[in-house]
């Protein structure tokens, strides 16, 4: 009874922030990328906060790897003290995974119907606005599967064997993927149950499970600023731009 009043009264719209990784890319660090800090605080709290002042999310599940998931908590217990609605779970062996957990949580702990919306969102990109949250949310909701997106600025090159130039796209129809990566829960979750595991060893990211069936996945308009963490050039460039704010 309580998780049907939960669905009724609740948005039914769910944050997903996956810290599943570990930032290989990032050079010789002691601790995963999303707790290196910017602005005096770490990454994952700065884009957590972004979830939290959002009402519109009934709950903000953080998906990280096993062995920092006490850490995780303790990081959110200290810098965000309105965290009665998040939950930190365990992550997946693979980024689709990790959502997959995400879903199971939420239909274990608060139901799971048609209409649940999950609005997955990298850990590392601090820099995503109310704006772009609430577009994926609406998009979900009406939509079924959205993608945050800008429009490709550099000429795209094709090379079929890493050494030639197989194709050169028109731009004008290339775009640059983001997140968040937003979806009708159940589903993403039926989609994903059917692939092959062929079909899923090709998979880059969620809304290609939707794309390899020809589902429908929109495009939300994204922002330059809305970068993902990935190299140490990039905690100068989020340095700069939390200045700007």
């Amino acid at each position: 009874m309580k998780k049907e009043t939960k669905r009724t009264m609740g948005s039914n719209v769910y944050g997903v922030v996956l810290a599943g990784g570990i930032g290989s890319r990032m050079g010789n660090i002691e601790k995963p990328k999303q707790f290196m800090e910017i602005g005096g605080k770490p990454i994952i709290v700065h884009t957590i906060e972004k979830f939290v002042v959002n009402p519109t999310f009934e709950r903000i599940i953080v998906l990280s790897p096993r062995q920092w998931m006490n850490y995780t908590q303790d990081v959110i217990r200290r810098y965000i003290p309105m965290n009665s609605r998040i939950d930190v779970i365990q992550g997946g062996e693979t980024r689709n995974e990790t959502i997959m957990n995400s879903i199971r949580h939420i239909e274990k702990n608060y139901g799971l119907d048609e209409d649940t919306v999950i609005v997955t969102h990298d850990s590392v990109r601090p820099f995503v606005t109310h704006r772009i949250l609430e577009d994926n949310i609406r998009y979900a909701k009406e939509m079924g599967a959205c993608d945050t997106v800008i429009p490709a600025t550099d000429t795209i090159v094709e090379s079929a064997d890493n050494k030639q130039i197989t194709s050169i796209p028109n731009r004008s129809k290339m775009y640059q993927g983001q997140t968040p990566q937003s979806f009708r829960a159940k589903k993403l979750r039926d989609v994903y149950m059917a692939l092959t595991e062929e079909e899923k060893a090709i998979l880059t990211d969620a809304c290609k499970i939707l794309v390899l069936k020809g589902e429908p996945v929109y495009l939300v308009e994204g922002e330059v600023f809305n970068i993902k963490i990935t190299y140490p050039h990039d905690l100068r460039v989020a340095e700069s731009l939390l200045g700007g704010n």
